[in-house]
Order: C-alpha cells, then structure tokens, then sequence
C-alpha cells in the first residue's frame, strides 16, 4: 500500500532540492531521516518535513506497518518562478529568476 505526501511551491531551486532527494530514494524511513538531520543542505530540512508527513498519512491507515515503510519514489518538479528586476550598467536591467519546487515522496511497505 502507497503513501504520498508533497510540499508545492517551496521557494529552493529544483536543481539544488534534487541533490538531497537523490540521497534518500530507496532506504527506509527511519535510515533516510537520520541521513537528512545531518545533510547541511536547506532543502533537507524541508524534504524530512515530507517524508515526516508521509509517515503521519500511514499511520491514519490501520493496515499499514509504518516500522517497514521505505522511499519508494522521491522527485522534484519544478513550479513557477517568481520574476525579479535588478539594475545593471548603462541604464539597463537583467531578470532574476526566484525558482520555486515540488517535492514529492511515496512511501510503500517491504
């Protein structure tokens, strides 16, 4: 039995959330969130909030064994950006692109 959570619009980059997320794919719950309190990263602390939430959606379920819960699929989708200005020379500007993700994880019994 599949449990899904997910975070939207958190304001990290797609590219920098996936690091962390390639880390903890495919270990067991409690191996991935001793692996993500010592990950110096900012998206881990955002992606052990999912997975914790994960958790809680399997315990609402009496037919699952939340102690054999593992990370069946983790993945970042990118959301929209926020669009900013910043001045440059001669009287120009150059856009800055503030990247917002999705983080979702399934987590599934072994």
């Amino acid at each position: 039995m599949e449990v899904k959570a997910q975070a939207r619009f958190l304001r990290i980059s797609p590219r920098k959330a996936r690091l962390v997320v390639d880390a903890v794919r495919g270990k067991k719950v409690e191996e991935a969130l001793n692996q993500l309190r010592y990950l110096p990263q900012r998206s881990a602390k955002l992606l052990t909030k999912v997975v914790r939430s994960a958790v809680s959606n399997a315990e609402q379920n009496p037919g699952i064994d939340v102690d054999t819960l593992y990370v069946k699929r983790a993945f970042v989708d990118g959301g929209p950006s926020l669009k900013r200005w910043t001045p440059r020379a001669m009287g120009r500007a150059t856009r800055i692109l503030k990247r917002t993700c999705h983080i979702t994880v399934v987590l599934d019994e072994k």
